[in-house]
Formats: structure tokens, C-alpha cells, sequence
């Protein structure tokens, strides 16, 4: 993010590169990045002539080339946006080319997504050299807390960690999605507002209370009663709580539990920077080691391994995903 700002930073002051290669599995920062430029370099006048925007899949690099050796009219400078520019990966090596010598009154732009180039080579390189390379990385989930923490921090909001935790565990760590319902609470409510999972569960529909975030908890806790009646809204709304999805969170808190009890150093900050969890919620891993022993923390991982195999059909054709909620609990408390 710190990265994206100096980019954006860098152009207002207008130190503006004749190449852009903006690349990497994240889409949420090439797509920001990308439309900044498209909206910004030019002005409005300007645009009509001298901005030209191209798909992938409709042109090949060298009618991409063709147009950056263009010269802009009645303006400093031309923008040629390629979007999609991952349809060209077959032969984008013959950017070198135009990269050795790029047209100076040109702002070149590549959307790259979801790949990245080979750093060890030459137009990578080259392109550096030139210009600007940036690759968007995923964000691991437990980096996306933060994340939303600082973007709504720059807008005039706070968040409460669970209602970042009920976003990440209904949204994971695409940022596009995340930043589409975060829109949706700024236009709702008033600047200053501290964002609340009541917030999120009445804007968004993530339930406050039903969820996976709560039934992770519910079994740390042991609280039996509260962890079956949690399953049996998940088995009463399937689409909206995928078996799978439910298995393979419950089996990662596990995962992170085993490790928890192999750790030396089980200070909270420790345990939350090797396990990579937000430190506010250590309180529950905490509750979970007392609870379950770490032979026993062994044998709920091993059973659910067999039940996230179920969950995906395999050998369980006739087993219902109520069953199979039911079955998970009954190993984990049994």
C-alpha cells in the first residue's frame, strides 16, 4: 500500500514514467493504479486525441507499440492504457524492444493481472530500467484486518476487530470485494462512525451470530449448546455457509492450535506473529489450548481431514451437510 502511495505521489508531482507495468495476482491495486492514470495524467480536452485505451485480447504488442510511437496531439503527452494485458503474455518479451527506446511524450500502461514476469529476464529488466514495474501481491488473510483498518482510517472510520474478522472470513482476501462492501457502510454511515458487527450484519448480511468467525469460538469455548445451533443455521442456509468453506476454517484454527501448543515462546506476541492472527484475538486461542490438549488438538485435525475429504463428495454421496456439521462437532467435543 505505502508502495501504491509513492506511485500515486510520484505522478501529482509529475514524475511520470513513459512505462507502467503494474502486474501480480492482487487486481485490486492494478485496477486503482491503472484508473488513476486513465483519469488523471490528461485532462479532459486532452483525453479526446491523445488517450487510447486497449484490450489484450483485441490487439496485439505490436499494434500496442504502434500506438505508444504515436505522437500526442495539441498536448505534452499521450496515455496508452493496455487493459487485460495478460492476453499478451505469449509475446510480451517483444516489449524489450520498445522499452530499450520508449517514446518520451508517451505514458505507456500495462494491466497485468492475475501473472507476473520473469524478474530474471531481460524485458523485466529493461522495463525497470525504463519505467516502473509494480507487482500487487495477494494479502494473506491475516493481513487483510489491517488492511480495512487502514483503508477506512484514510476515509475518516475505525473498525472494531470482529466486524474486520466477519469481513475477512465472509470475503477472505479478495480486496476488491472488501473494498465494494466497505462502500457500501461509507455511503451509509456518517463520517467518525466506529464500524460495529451490528454495522456489518445489518448493511452487509453477514450475521453477527451465525457465523464461522462465532462457531470457531463456540468450540474453543467448548460451549456445545451454542456451537450445534450455529451448524444447524448453517445446515438451514447452505448457500450462504458452504460446508466447505466451514470445514477448512475450523480445520486452519486447529492447525494454528497445534502449532500454538508446540511454540516455546507463548507470549502473545509471539504466538500471534508466528501464527498470523490479530493479536486481539488471542484470547480465544488462549481459551482453545486450556480446552483441548495437544494429543487431543492431533486427533480433532486427523478427523477433520476425513471430513473435508467427505465435504468435497468424496465417498460421501449419501451424507447430508447437516450430517457431516453434526459428525465435525461430535469429533471435535468426543
Amino acid at each position: 500500500m505505502d508502495e501504491v502511495i509513492k506511485i500515486v505521489n510520484d505522478i501529482k508531482q509529475g514524475n511520470i514514467k513513459p512505462i507502467y507495468f503494474f502486474m501480480g495476482e492482487e487486481p485490486y491495486y492494478i485496477d486503482r493504479l491503472t484508473d488513476y492514470i486513465e483519469d488523471n495524467i490528461l485532462t479532459e480536452e486532452e483525453k479526446g486525441f491523445n488517450q487510447t485505451v486497449l484490450y489484450g485480447k483485441d490487439v496485439s504488442l505490436e499494434d500496442v507499440m504502434s500506438s505508444a510511437r504515436r505522437y500526442p496531439m495539441m498536448a505534452e503527452r499521450q496515455v496508452v492504457i493496455v487493459k487485460e494485458a495478460q492476453e499478451l503474455s505469449r509475446t510480451i518479451d517483444k516489449l524489450e524492444a520498445y522499452a530499450q527506446n520508449p517514446q518520451p511524450t508517451t505514458v505507456l500502461v500495462f494491466a497485468y493481472k492475475y501473472k507476473t514476469l520473469d524478474k530474471r529476464k531481460k524485458v523485466t529488466k529493461t522495463l525497470e530500467k525504463a519505467g516502473l514495474v509494480f507487482e500487487s501481491k495477494k494479502l494473506y488473510e491475516n493481513q487483510v484486518g489491517e488492511w480495512i483498518k487502514r483503508v477506512l482510517s484514510g476515509k475518516g472510520y475505525t473498525i472494531e476487530p470482529k466486524a474486520a474478522a466477519m469481513l475477512v472470513e465472509f470475503l477472505g482476501n479478495d480486496l476488491s470485494k472488501i473494498n465494494n462492501e466497505l462502500e457500501k457502510l461509507i455511503i451509509i454511515l456518517p463520517k467518525g462512525t466506529a464500524i460495529s458487527p451490528k454495522h456489518v450484519e445489518e448493511n452487509i448480511g453477514i450475521s453477527k451470530d451465525y457465523n464461522v468467525f462465532e462457531l470457531r469460538k463456540a468450540i474453543g469455548e467448548r460451549d456445545q449448546l451454542k456451537a450445534y445451533r450455529i451448524a444447524d443455521h448453517f445446515s438451514q442456509n447452505p448457500k450462504d455457509n458452504p460446508l466447505v468453506m466451514t470445514t477448512g476454517l475450523v480445520f486452519g484454527f486447529f492447525s494454528q492450535l497445534l502449532q500454538y501448543h508446540g511454540l516455546k515462546d507463548k507470549s502473545a506476541a509471539n504466538a500471534a506473529r508466528v501464527l498470523k492472527v490479530n493479536p486481539y484475538f488471542m484470547k480465544d486461542y488462549d481459551i482453545a489450548l486450556r480446552n483441548y490438549p495437544m494429543k487431543k488438538v492431533s486427533a480433532i485435525v486427523a478427523a477433520l481431514r476425513d471430513i473435508d475429504v467427505k465435504s468435497k463428495g468424496v465417498g460421501a454421496n449419501a451424507i447430508s451437510q447437516s450430517d457431516l456439521l453434526k459428525e465435525m462437532l461430535v469429533k471435535i467435543f468426543n
